[in-house]
This record gives C-alpha cells, structure tokens and sequence, in this order.
C-alpha cells in the first residue's frame, strides 16, 4: 500500500505539471485551509456512543488544524438525515460526515429514496474504528443469559415492546434479524439514538436493546441494565464475564459495527490528504487508543483508499442481508 501510493503521489505531480495545475493549485488549498472552524455532521443525537466517538476525535484534530471541529448532531431515519445534509454541503473542507458506516450501509439498503449514498456521494477520508452493541435488559426480567431469555421472550407471545436507536440503525436491524432466529415477533419502539432509548428500557417500558457497549456501560455498572451477550466476534475487555452471542449458542451474529471519516465529494483531495494523515496520528496515539478502550471504543485506522474498499463491502454485505431476511421499515 505504501508503495502505490508513492508511486501515485509522483504519478499525480507529474500529470499536474504537464498540464499546467501544478503545486500551486493544490498547495493553495492546502495552506489556506482552514481558516474557520469546521463542521462534522453526526447521524445520532448528543450523549450515545457515537457522539462520545466523535468528539473524542474533534479536540485533537482541532488543534492539529489550528481549528476548532464542531459536531452539529443531526439524528433520524437511520443516518438518513445527517447523510442527506453532508452530502449537499459545499465541498470545501468545512463540512464533513462522521458516518456510522454499518448503520447507513444499512439504511441505504432499507430506505427506497435514500438521501445520499456513501458509495458516490462523498470523498473517503478515513476509517476511524468500532464499537460493539450487547443485548441489553432491564434487571426485572428472568433471565439471566441467552437461552433464558429467548425463553422468556417466546413465554411472551409476542406482547413486549423491544427498543432500538431508530427505524434502520444497525440496533433495529439487529432486534429483527434476532427475533426472525429466534421464531419471535415483538413490537418494534424505534428512538432517536442510545440516549432517548435506554431511559425508557431501564424504567421498564421495552423489555430488550441491542445496544453500544459504550453507552451502556454506565448504567450496567449501576445496575440499572442487564447485560446478555455481545453481538461481536469477541468478548469486551469491559465486560470479560459477558459471552458473545455465538458462544452463548447463536452462531453466525458477529457485527462489525465501523464509522469513518468522509468529506462531500469534490472536496480538494489536498484538503482530504490533509485530513487522513492528522487523524492517522490521533488513532495511533497509544494514550488516545487506552483512553477510548476503556470506554468500549475500538480505535481503528484504515487510509482513504483502503476505505473505499471497506465502504462497497459494507453496502454489499447489507443490502444482500436487507433483502434475503425481507426485512422492511415499520
């Protein structure tokens, strides 16, 4: 990788030169900007786990710019909201998408007019990390791990509320993909994010949520919320008692559940150059990478073509699980 991107990086200067755009052009862009604060849009509202991500993010790459990163949240229809508004902005570096990429891979696939798609409309920056969700309950249900719930749950036939952080979020998809294993069907409360979903599960409104470690944490440390399993291919250091579904007996839901870094498509690829080698130095920061695993945040780095990549195969694998499951929008 390295190697081609030498060899692309002379390959463009060269292109550039004989055409009369040279340095100047790009190095404009890249010495000027930025000269005010720059906004990252985010599809989930303040106070979940994806906000925390985010801002964890911001500060240091705010003085990496000499700029400020604002989050403006901008939650619903899956991403769909946030996706449509980044997509729209002007590509001139002061607007950027921190996308939940597994929740707006998915909403592309559900949503029949989707506001934007990640695949054409934006210009990759970077991978940034994960998160892993957990089945999560309130304490005054019987069960006390999977087969015990799922018990419970079939006892129920059907008259329990399970919740989810809105119509198309990996949560949602997940609680239907769970209950079509499990030959169960609920009804579906769908909320804008973690932080409008978990005071309702905890006052014993819903019964279930596939949820953010991150998120959860704190009011399973307190008791409020059961753990189950985690919907990831491993246990969480934070949890270390707590199985993965497929050990707990439900083989083949493990999620990946990614976000990135995007800019609307257009945007200087010097200012996207720029971007991508900041946010490497934040994600490979040993104290930074401590600091986020301690808050069931997996900071991850992957470069801009690499993200690309990863991108289509999102948007692949989930409209091909979309549709094979016939999983609609309630």
């Amino acid at each position: 990788m390295n190697l081609t991107r030498h060899f692309c990086k002379h390959f463009l200067t060269g292109l550039l030169l004989s055409i009369g755009l040279s340095s100047p052009v790009f190095a404009a862009a890249d010495a000027d900007w930025p000269k005010k604060p720059i906004v990252a849009i985010l599809p989930f509202p303040a106070g979940g786990s994806t906000d925390a991500f985010a801002r964890a993010i911001s500060v240091p790459l705010g003085e990496a710019l000499g700029q400020a990163v604002v989050i403006e949240n901008k939650p619903g229809a899956g991403g769909m909201i946030a996706l449509g508004a980044a997509a729209k902005a002007a590509p001139d570096g002061y607007t950027l998408l921190f996308s939940a990429l597994t929740n707006q891979s998915i909403s592309q696939a559900l949503f029949k007019n989707p506001a934007a798609d990640l695949t054409k409309d934006f210009a990759p920056i970077s991978l940034v990390g994960s998160i892993p969700h957990l089945i999560v309950i309130n304490p005054s249900v019987p069960a006390k791990n999977l087969p015990e719930l799922i018990a419970f749950i079939k006892s129920k036939k059907g008259d329990f509320n399970y919740a989810s952080q809105g119509n198309g979020s990996l949560s949602h998809l997940e609680s239907v993909l769970f209950m079509q294993r499990i030959g169960a069907m609920g009804t579906h409360v769908p909320y804008k994010g973690s932080s409008f979903a978990l005071p309702d599960l905890m006052a014993g409104n819903t019964l279930m949520m596939f949820d953010s470690v991150t998120a959860s944490l704190p009011h399973i440390q307190s008791g409020k919320l059961r753990p189950i399993a985690i919907a990831a291919p491993e246990r969480s250091p934070l949890m270390p008692n707590v199985p993965t579904l497929g050990q707990d007996g439900m083989k083949q839901f493990d999620v990946e559940n990614l976000y990135a870094m995007f800019a609307p498509k257009g945007t200087p690829p010097a200012i996207s150059a720029r971007l991508e080698r900041e946010i490497r130095k934040i994600l490979t920061n040993p104290d930074f990478k401590t600091r986020l695993a301690n808050q069931g945040i997996h900071p991850q780095f992957a470069n801009a073509d690499q993200l690309a990549i990863i991108t289509q195969s999102e948007h692949d694998k989930w409209t091909k699980i979309v549709k094979s499951a016939n999983i609609k929008i309630d």
